[in-house]
């Protein structure tokens, strides 16, 4: 082939200069070393080992700006677990270690390599001489598929070979050689060295390879082992217990990444009075509706003194989207990755968003106490809120948990009064509705047979370091928190007496008190 003249040459640098600054410059991790140059505004190649050595000219990407980020967006998440920098910018390629960078060539030209999506050396990451990669846009559909090509070359050039799909029957031929996957939605799945182009969530894949199904490739240990770069530092803790990140308390958003199988990030959430949250994980995606996203979410919320309270991984969703009532107290949060019905967690890696969104609930507590005198049960009970209240109901049960209305009551009422009826034992709770439709339970008291006056427990339920307890007979109690785990357990004289909170934390508690004639349970708020 003719060498191009030096006039020839001098307008196709100029014709280059001006598509460079037409083409966004876009970079994952500026602070890494290790480079993928995407270019989309052609490129003269002249490599040996490529189109047998002869230089030929590789066309401009007919692209928009709006494709041409989107490319970059699903690259740059394939990529994020990694110390690595996906850019579009030459001049940060240029800047780059020989042996740390590749180029891959965005083209519409591809008759010189017929047949193919696109083209790339095994290992040629860190080769050193500048050797291309080559992704033929003009035989892709649409940016999803330019990027899927993107990042399957990007994955031959640092290592990997293809992945394949076997049955169960045949070990040496492959039903797939580009295994395609599985699944519809947002949660089908296919692994990026195999055939990524159909199915939305596409990453990196512990799984066969074309020489047999126990030929596995290990596809982040390669990436992250003979290529000059690892993965990114962890940017959170995993440890909930000793060192969670702390979250301001009210509107919350951190922005972080889940770099390996075993990275966890934890968070953690200490409210001072109940709250309305809205709490949202949301994984990196290019489009709407989590397309392009890596990482399929697991949320796990505990208490403050360590236990379970949920664990969230939705099947058919990568994000997760939470209304809930938190009352007040300490909470962690820890983020993972997760699998679905289509893949395990292997490749469940990349970037998220993680907010909370509250407003103070209006209802901020219902109290009930009572006593059983002369053959009734008489209740009383206060509402702390800032919205009007829409109705108070009474409920009755004999057992503590199967709870019927028992009488409605005017909504200023805070009084009530009912036949004993001889049952053992009736348990008695408070439902508040306010005007915009809160709704809210007070504390369960249960009142015996007979009880007399002496006997009748008075409890501070308001407290900061002591709660107060006056009773006429000597008594037992146990202290549990808010997820009904048993703190203490203790017994008293009768008269005045304190239990010590100072070194318990802020929130709700629950204090059960009983001697021979009487129980009673009350809800404790520490400020």
């Amino acid at each position: 082939m003719k060498k191009p003249s030096t006039l020839a040459m001098l307008v196709l640098a100029f014709l280059f200069s001006a598509a460079v600054k037409a083409v966004p410059k876009l970079n994952s991790n500026s602070a890494a070393t290790a480079t993928i140059f995407l270019d989309f505004d052609g490129h003269y190649v002249n490599s040996g080992v490529w189109n047998n050595g002869v230089p030929f000219n590789c066309e401009a990407a007919t692209l928009s700006n709006i494709q041409v980020t989107e490319i970059f967006n699903r690259v740059a998440e394939d990529f994020r677990p990694f110390d690595l920098n996906i850019t579009t910018d030459s001049a940060v390629f240029i800047a780059a270690s020989y042996d740390k960078r590749i180029r891959i060539i965005v083209t519409s030209s591809s008759n010189w390599y017929p047949g193919v999506g696109g083209v790339a050396w095994v290992g040629s990451f860190i080769w050193g001489d500048d050797t291309p990669a080559f992704v033929f846009s003009n035989l892709l559909v649409d940016a999803k598929t330019i990027a899927e090509a993107c990042a399957h070359e990007s994955g031959h050039a640092l290592g990997l070979s293809h992945q394949s799909r076997y049955d169960g029957n045949d070990c040496s031929n492959p039903v797939e050689t580009y295994n395609s996957g599985q699944g519809n939605g947002q949660a089908a799945w296919a692994p990026l060295m195999g055939n990524s182009y159909n199915r939305n969530l596409t990453n990196w894949n512990n799984g066969p390879t074309p020489w047999g199904c126990n030929s596995v490739q290990d596809n982040l240990s390669i990436i992250s082992s003979v290529n000059g770069f690892g993965y990114r530092p962890d940017d959170f803790s995993d440890d909930a217990a000793t060192n969670a990140t702390a979250l301001s308390p009210g509107n919350f958003s951190m922005q972080g990444i889940i770099t390996t199988n075993i990275d966890k990030d934890a968070f953690k959430l200490t409210l001072t009075q109940p709250a309305l949250y809205r709490i949202t994980a949301q994984p990196f995606s290019a489009l709407a509706n989590n397309e392009g996203a890596n990482l399929d979410i697991k949320l796990e919320i505990y208490d403050g003194a360590g236990s379970l309270i949920n664990s969230y991984s939705p099947d058919n969703a990568l994000n997760i989207i939470i209304d809930t009532n938190l009352n007040s107290g300490t909470y962690y949060f820890v983020l993972d990755g997760a699998g679905n019905n289509n893949i395990g967690e292997y490749g469940s890696l990349g970037a998220y968003t993680f907010t909370g969104l509250t407003s103070a609930l209006p209802i901020k507590n219902v109290s009930l106490s009572g006593n059983n005198l002369n053959g009734k049960h008489n209740l009383s009970w206060s509402i702390i809120t800032d919205d009007p209240i829409k109705t108070i109901t009474v409920q009755s049960s004999a057992d503590g948990i199967h709870f019927s209305d028992a009488a409605q009551q005017h909504p200023d009422n805070r009084t009530a009064a009912f036949n004993n009826g001889g049952a053992k034992n009736t348990y008695y709770r408070v439902k508040v509705i306010s005007v915009p439709g809160q709704v809210v339970f007070s504390n369960i008291i249960a009142l015996k047979e007979s009880v007399a006056a002496n006997n009748i427990f008075s409890v501070s339920t308001f407290i900061q370091n002591n709660i107060s307890v006056n009773a006429s007979r000597p008594y037992q109690f146990q202290l549990y928190n808010s997820s009904g785990i048993l703190l203490r357990t203790g017994s008293a004289k009768a008269g005045l007496n304190n239990i010590a909170m100072q070194n318990n934390p802020s929130g709700v508690y629950l204090l059960k008190l009983q001697n021979d004639n009487s129980y009673k349970t009350e809800r404790i708020i520490k400020q």
